[in-house]
């Protein structure tokens, strides 16, 4: 996939205008944003990665385009787990309702930025090392199995990362917010407040999260162009997505184990590709043979969508249940 320098300049325009129009004309002035508000916005956001997608089909072939949908599908629903974290977060440090959108839209423009730095890097490794699959591989079956044993807990308390320890260590900060400022003076002396220190806690955490959906999605397509691109534009609809499945997280309890078992399955895909790439390690009358195929991209988008949608509706379906018990009425009855 040859992709000319012009596109990465649109990719990177088009970007930068989307975080514009989102600085400008959502945060700057505070607000809760109201169901409908989040929900339109959400769809516009979706909307544009699947146009972006479709522009990649129609440029590149419906192989790109497919390996594009995979990723961003991925990155789309392990942003949805980040929101959890992302609710901890917003619940610890008391940030006022009205300024969740600006502690939620800086948050990610610094994830952005950190996580096109991961991407340079894993392109980088991928490029001068070939059994880096290995280690991603293998990376993303342990991370599965770990999440497994996780999955259908509710953690209800966040705790602090070395980067908040270490600037709260180091930069002496107010004890209240001041409206959405970042800094303030007390008695002449200049304070960072705590909505600077939320900040950094929400890219912080996002950081961590990119240590397996960067190899996950690596997975998916060794294009650094369409990884990037995936990345971003499911990164610039968190913002709206936060707002608009707020209530909803609480419900989607196997949400866990589907991830688990995406994750699984791309960490398994990557090393079969190592094994395609390392020509690894089966020998027969002197030529190699390949006993596993490689897991088309179809299979990958189709394996995703569907273990997401089975999830969702299986996690909906037990809550009504849950409710429905919980009202002495029967499940499905009106």
């Amino acid at each position: 996939m040859t992709v000319p320098v012009r596109a990465w300049a649109l990719t990177i325009l088009a970007i930068l205008a989307m975080l514009a129009v989102d600085y400008v004309g959502h945060v700057r002035t505070p607000h809760t944003p109201s169901l409908r508000e989040a929900a339109r916005w959400s769809a516009i956001y979706i909307g544009v990665a699947v146009a972006f997608g479709v522009i990649v089909w129609l440029a590149w072939g419906a192989e790109y385009g497919g390996e594009y949908y995979a990723g961003y599908v991925t990155e789309k629903s392990l942003s949805v787990d980040n929101l959890f974290v992302f609710v901890l977060i917003m619940s610890s440090f008391s940030v006022p309702r009205e300024y969740q959108q600006k502690v939620l839209l800086v948050g990610i423009t610094v994830a952005l930025v950190l996580r096109t730095t991961f991407i340079v890097a894993g392109a980088a490794l991928i490029a001068s090392f070939s059994w880096v699959f290995y280690l991603f591989g293998a990376f993303l079956v342990w991370t599965a199995i770990a999440q497994l044993r996780h999955a259908g807990e509710q953690e209800t308390d966040y705790h602090d990362n070395g980067v908040l320890r270490f600037v709260r260590r180091v930069l002496p900060t107010s004890p209240t917010y001041v409206g959405d400022r970042l800094t303030t003076k007390v008695d002449g002396k200049r304070l960072i407040t705590p909505m600077l220190v939320v900040m950094l806690a929400i890219g912080s955490a996002d950081l961590l999260f990119a240590v397996d959906s960067i190899p996950a999605i690596f997975g998916l397509t060794e294009q650094t162009y369409l990884v990037f691109a995936a990345n971003a534009f499911s990164l610039l609809g968190l913002r709206q997505l936060f707002f608009l499945v707020d209530g909803l997280l609480d419900r989607l309890v196997y949400l866990g184990y589907g991830l688990a078992a995406i994750l699984a399955f791309i960490g398994i895909k990557l090393l079969v590709h190592a094994l395609h790439t390392n020509e690894l390690p089966f020998v027969n009358d002197g030529h190699h043979v390949t006993l596993v195929p490689e897991i088309p991209t179809a299979v990958s988008l189709a394996f995703i969508v569907l273990v997401l949608a089975v999830t969702t509706a299986a996690s909906l379906y037990r809550d009504r249940r849950v409710r429905a018990l919980a009202a002495g009425t029967k499940p499905g009855a009106r």
